[in-house]
C-alpha cells in the first residue's frame, strides 16, 4: 500500500508538469497534447483514491471523466483543424 502513495506523488508531479505546458505552451497543439496527457493521470489518481477509500463511486466518476476528456480532445482538435464538429473525417 505504501508503494501506491509513491505512484500518486509521481503522477501529481507529472500532472504539474503538464499544467505548466498547458499554461506556457508555445502553440495550441502543445496545449492539447498536454491536456490529453493530463486526463489519464487524473483518472488514475481517482482510481487509486477509490481503492484506498473503498468507494465505487469514484471509479464511475473516473470512467466518465476519461470519456469526456477523450471527446474534448477530439472536439478541440477538429476546431484547430478548422472543421466543424459534425463534419466527417
Amino acid at each position: 500500500m505504501q508503494e501506491a502513495i509513491y505512484i500518486v506523488y509521481l503522477l501529481a508531479i507529472a500532472g504539474v508538469l503538464c499544467l505548466f505546458r498547458i499554461f506556457r505552451g508555445p502553440t495550441a497543439p502543445d496545449r492539447v497534447v498536454a491536456l490529453d496527457a493530463l486526463v489519464p493521470m487524473v483518472a488514475t489518481i481517482m482510481v487509486l483514491f477509490a481503492l484506498f477509500q473503498g468507494d465505487e463511486l469514484l471509479l464511475d466518476i473516473s470512467i466518465v471523466y476519461s470519456i469526456l476528456g477523450f471527446i474534448g480532445t477530439l472536439v478541440i482538435s477538429k476546431y484547430l483543424m478548422g472543421e466543424g464538429i459534425g463534419d466527417a473525417v
